[in-house]
């Protein structure tokens, strides 16, 4: 089975810088992280692989090139493929500019299933999951917090679509485009100690607008439809901060929460 996971990364709440004359989020300096929605859609495809070896991931993206070290740590916990699309070109284009490029990207490449994520913390608008199943002619669900694993195939997927009220079960014909939440539970592992400087350059592809071929005025703040009237800050609730001693107990501590978080 062939899965290709579109994902996006997001600048870190405490680095990220905003562009208020262009309203546009400046990422070229900021630190970028995976975003949350896309990782559990990277986690249930790994999962997905180690029940049948014989899958294939390729994670796609497009970005500015500062996110190859990210894209290869990605590379190195068992996604098979790396496709990173940057051009300066693109930079301001609104959701439906991005997603025609990835979905030419995508209109040549060979899949059985689409993951992606439902929301992104940046934008928060899930157009791009919707529009890249349009313009592919493909079925499309959001917020998916469960899949069920043993009916995933290249025919069809039954999953489970939560929200405030109910769950609801869909099945779908495939190829789809499935738009994963963090409720589902899935996790991106961490890179082991050993592969944190494997080389994983043979398995990434970088392209630009000369291999996707648009006009200078399709892409970019020139070719986006949509424009930001209004901008504001999302605010982030404070993490508790817990200080250990170095006892048995807070060693327990430490323990508990790296095991927690899969470190260990």
């Amino acid at each position: 089975m062939k899965i290709i996971c579109v994902v996006k990364f997001v600048p870190d709440v405490d680095s990220f810088s905003y562009d208020h004359d262009r309203h546009v989020l400046i990422r070229e300096n900021s630190r970028l992280t995976i975003n949350p929605d896309d990782a559990c859609a990277i986690g249930f495809a790994l999962k997905m692989k180690k029940r049948s070896p014989d899958t294939s991931i390729e994670v796609l993206t497009m970005a500015p090139t500062s996110v190859i070290p990210l894209v290869e740590d990605i590379l190195r916990v068992g996604v098979d493929r790396g496709t990173v699309i940057s051009d300066n070109l693109y930079a301001g284009s609104d959701t439906w500019v991005t997603s025609r490029i990835l979905g030419r990207y995508l209109s040549s490449a060979d899949y059985d299933c689409i993951l992606t994520g439902s929301q992104a913390v940046d934008g928060d608008t899930s157009h791009v999951p919707a529009q890249i199943g349009e313009l592919l002619g493909l079925n499309q669900i959001s917020c998916i917090s469960r899949v069920e694993e043993d009916r995933f195939n290249e025919s069809s997927a039954l999953v489970d679509v939560e929200d405030d009220r109910c769950v609801t079960s869909y099945e779908l014909d495939m190829p789809a485009v499935l738009s994963f939440t963090t409720q589902s539970g899935y996790r991106l592992p961490y890179v082991r100690y050993k592969d944190l400087k494997k080389n994983v350059t043979h398995k990434l592809n970088c392209l630009s607008n000369a291999d996707l071929g648009f006009e200078n005025e399709e892409v970019g703040l020139q070719g986006s439809l949509t424009k930001v009237t209004r901008a504001y800050t999302k605010k982030f609730q404070e993490r508790e901060q817990l200080v250990v001693g170095t006892d048995s107990k807070g060693v327990d501590t430490v323990f508990n929460f790296l095991k927690e978080k899969r470190f260990l």
